[in-house]
C-alpha cells in the first residue's frame, strides 16, 4: 500500500511539474516572438522581408498557443486513463465480455488505441484545416485527409497487432527474461521497417517518381560519389499534394537507402542550393549520426524493457496508477499500456539533453555540407526553407534549449560564416 501511494504521489508530482515547466516555456516563447515581431533581426534584414518575418512570428505564436490546448487535453486524458480509472474500466469491461486471455489483451490494446485516436481527431482536424489553412500551408482536401486516416488506421492494425501479440505472448511464455526476447523482437521489427517502409509503406500515401531533371541528377550523383555515398535511387515525392512545406530526406537502410526530394523543395531551391541541402543530409551519414541514434535507441529500449519486466510483477505499479490487476489472468497488456502512458511523464526532464545532442549533430552536418559544397548556397537554402516553412528567426533561447532538435537560423548561419567553404 505504501509503495502504491508513493507511486501515485510521484506520478502526480512529476505530471504537475512537467505541466508547469511546459506552460512557462510556452509563455516565454509567445512573449519573446511577439516582442521581436516588428523588426527583422539585423543579420537577416537584407534577405528576409518584414512580411515573411511577421508571418513566421504569427504562425509560431498560433502553434504555441494551440500547443497549450493540446497540453491541457493530453494531461486530462492521461489522468483520466490512469488515476481516474479509465483504463481500469476498459479492462474490466473487456474481461467481462471476453474473459481472461490473449483475445482480451489484444482487444484492450486495440480499444485503447482507437479511443485515444478518436480523442485526438478534433485537434488534428483543427490543426490541418484551420491553422495550416490560415497560413497557406494546407493543400489537403477533407476527402484526402479521411482516406489517409483510414489507410493509417488499417495499416497500424495490420502491422501493430501481430507485433503486439508476439510481445504479449513472450511476456507470458518466455519466463523471467521475457523482456530480453521482446526487446530483440522489437529491435528487429524496427530495423525491418527501415527496409520495408520506403518501398511498400510510403507509396501507399504519396507518389514517388524518379528524379527526371538530368542536370540536377548529374549534380546530385556526383556529390554522392564525391562523398562516398550510394543510394538505390533519387526520387521526387508529391509533397505539394498535402502541404506547402518543403523538405528532403534519406530513408531506408543498407541497400534500400534512397534520397527523396519534396516537389515543393525543388520548386524553391536552385541546383546549388539543392546540392547544399543534400550535402547536409550526407553529413549525418558521414558522422554516423544515424548509426549512433539507432544504437542509442537500442540501449534506451533495452533499459525500458528491463524496467517494464520488473514493474510488470509489482502490484503497486498497477494500483498506484488507478488499475486493478487481474488476479486470475495475465496483466501483460495492462503493464505495457501503463508503462507507455507514464514513461513520458518521468522522462520529460531529460528531453533537453536529447535536444542538445540533436543540435550538435545538425551543426556537424552543416559543417560537412560547407566543406563539400558552397556555404553561401547552404545559407540561402536554409533561409528560403525557414521563410517558406514560416520558422521564426527569433525563438526564445530557453525554449530552444528545451525543445529544438535543430539550431535556430541565427546560430546555424553564424557557425557557417566561420567555416571554410569548399
Amino acid at each position: 500500500m505504501a509503495a502504491s501511494y508513493s507511486l501515485t504521489l510521484a506520478f502526480a508530482a512529476f505530471l504537475l511539474a512537467g505541466l508547469a515547466v511546459k506552460l512557462w516555456l510556452a509563455t516565454r516563447q509567445i512573449r519573446y516572438v511577439a516582442r521581436h515581431r516588428d523588426a527583422v533581426p539585423p543579420p537577416f534584414a537584407a534577405t528576409v522581408p518584414l512580411s515573411a518575418h511577421q508571418k513566421a512570428a504569427d504562425y509560431t505564436i498560433t502553434k504555441t498557443r494551440f500547443g497549450l490546448l493540446e497540453l491541457a487535453l493530453g494531461a486530462a486524458v492521461l489522468v483520466g486513463w490512469t488515476l481516474l480509472g479509465g483504463l481500469d474500466t476498459l479492462n474490466q469491461g473487456l474481461l467481462r465480455w471476453l474473459g481472461s486471455g490473449m483475445a482480451q489483451q489484444l482487444a484492450l490494446m486495440a480499444g485503447f488505441a482507437l479511443v485515444s485516436g478518436a480523442i485526438d481527431l478534433p485537434l488534428a482536424l483543427y490543426q490541418t484545416f484551420v491553422i495550416e489553412e490560415r497560413f497557406g500551408f494546407n493543400k489537403m482536401t477533407f476527402r484526402l485527409w479521411l482516406v489517409d486516416l483510414v489507410k493509417s488506421t488499417v495499416l497500424g492494425m495490420a502491422i501493430g497487432l501481430p507485433i503486439v501479440a508476439l510481445i504479449l505472448w513472450l511476456m507470458g511464455a518466455a519466463g523471467a527474461f521475457w523482456w530480453l526476447w521482446a526487446w530483440a523482437v522489437w529491435m528487429g521489427f524496427n530495423l525491418l521497417l527501415l527496409v520495408v517502409y520506403p518501398t511498400f509503406i510510403a507509396p501507399l500515401f504519396n507518389k514517388f517518381k524518379p528524379l527526371d531533371d538530368e542536370t540536377l541528377k548529374a549534380r546530385v550523383t556526383e556529390l554522392m560519389r564525391r562523398c562516398g555515398f550510394a543510394a538505390k535511387g533519387l526520387f521526387v515525392m508529391d509533397g505539394s499534394k498535402r502541404s506547402a512545406h518543403a523538405n528532403a530526406y534519406f530513408t531506408g537502410f543498407g541497400a534500400a537507402k534512397r534520397v527523396v526530394f519534396y516537389d515543393t523543395l525543388l520548386a524553391k531551391l536552385s541546383p546549388g542550393e539543392v546540392d547544399a541541402v543534400l550535402a547536409h543530409e550526407l553529413g549525418h551519414f558521414k558522422h554516423k549520426h544515424i548509426v549512433k541514434r539507432i544504437a542509442g535507441m537500442f540501449a534506451l529500449s533495452l533499459a525500458g524493457f528491463a524496467l517494464l519486466g520488473w514493474l510488470s510483477t509489482q502490484v503497486w505499479f498497477y494500483t498506484g496508477l488507478g488499475v486493478r490487476p487481474n488476479l486470475d489472468g495475465p496483466n501483460d497488456a495492462l503493464a505495457l499500456l501503463l508503462f507507455l502512458l507514464v514513461v513520458p511523464v518521468f522522462s520529460f526532464f531529460i528531453s533537453p539533453l536529447m535536444a542538445l545532442l540533436s543540435r550538435r549533430h545538425e551543426f556537424e552536418a552543416d559543417a560537412y555540407a560547407v566543406q563539400q559544397t558552397s556555404g553561401k548556397d547552404l545559407s540561402t537554402a536554409l533561409l528560403k526553407l525557414y521563410e517558406d516553412n514560416a520558422s521564426t528567426l527569433t525563438p526564445d533561447p530557453v525554449f530552444v534549449k528545451f525543445y529544438y532538435s535543430h539550431p535556430p537560423a541565427s546560430e546555424r548561419l553564424a557557425r557557417m560564416a566561420g567555416a571554410s567553404p569548399a
